[in-house]
């Protein structure tokens, strides 16, 4: 007798954990908490499902699919646009509805999305690193703006702490770049993920990672150049590497500076040298160069 494939979906809160089955319409809800975690861990065992479907939720997700691949339950975590895409065009869910373990449940049997294994853990440690370095970024420019505005005898320990943040500031990119340059999973991006990389010329291969800036001419948007589309995978192994070249890379430090003293907004100078650090590895490996920071002051 043929068993039916029972599909699984997940809505992660702070608080709580609301499960959802298809097509059996089982449903039931568990505290976020380690005890609630392995119960339904347990749960999920007997019943053995084809597919569970996790919302992407930045970060909130990670602990429940970590005991869920633990348990080697078969988990697939979903960018949430591609299953909102999916419930409207089964009429499923409206532009004002929120995502469900329904709906998750939903796209699981109908997508049918392959199971993936999470970040491995130099990429975890690394966003750990990227989100940690941006908030010690945030509270400098909040001191900073304090210290301008202080009374005289708070400026001393307004000018201290951001002394320490600066301190902790530097810590976090040496971490950073001591943790690219030992991933092999980064430095193996844009070989796997580009195999077009030196076959192409720099305005094609910028286009294919999607760091290519393009006319936008609707609307408000007229004469505005921005960047889009491309290759997700590629482009976040290349903002990484970018981010810490900016810092300690010669051609790539001086280049961001320049863009920086002649008034570009920070963003649009990382994009550039992001741009610009592509071209000189498209360049090395079309004409096999090795790297030279000479020729890498010169690449356009």
């Amino acid at each position: 007798m043929e068993t039916t494939s029972l599909y699984v979906g997940i809505d992660v809160a702070q608080a709580h954990l609301d499960v959802a089955v298809r097509p059996s319409g089982e449903e039931w809800r568990v505290v976020h908490d380690t005890e609630g975690i392995t119960a339904l861990v347990e749960r999920l065992n007997t019943l053995a499902p084809a597919l569970v479907v996790l919302e992407a939720t930045g970060g909130l997700e990670m602990p429940l699919a970590g005991e869920l691949l633990e348990a080697a339950l078969p988990v697939a975590v979903v960018n949430p646009r591609q299953v909102r895409d999916f419930a409207r065009a089964m009429g499923k869910l409206a532009k004002t509805d929120t995502l469900d373990a329904q709906v998750l449940a939903h796209f699981g049997e109908g997508a049918k999305p392959q199971p993936r294994p999470l970040p491995d853990a130099q990429t975890q440690e690394l966003k750990a690193l990227v989100a940690r370095r941006r908030q010690l970024v945030e509270m400098t420019t909040m001191e900073k703006n304090r210290l301008r505005r202080a009374r005289p005898r708070l400026r001393p320990q307004l000018q201290e702490h951001i002394d320490w943040l600066q301190r902790r500031l530097k810590e976090v990119d040496k971490d950073l770049e001591d943790l690219i340059r030992s991933s092999p999973v980064w430095r193996a991006t844009l070989l796997a993920q580009l195999p077009e990389l030196g076959a192409l010329d720099r305005r094609q291969v910028s286009a294919l990672v999607g760091v290519a800036p393009f006319n936008r001419d609707s609307g408000t948007l007229r004469g505005r150049r921005t960047v889009w589309g491309g290759r997700n995978q590629v482009r976040a192994a290349l903002y990484m590497a970018t981010l810490v070249a900016s810092r300690h890379n010669s051609a790539i430090q001086e280049f961001y500076a320049r863009l920086c003293s002649a008034g570009k907004p920070k963003k649009v100078a990382l994009t550039a040298c992001m741009r610009k650090l592509l071209t000189i590895l498209n360049s090395m490996l079309k004409h096999g160069h090795a790297w030279n920071p000479g020729l890498a002051l010169q690449t356009p």
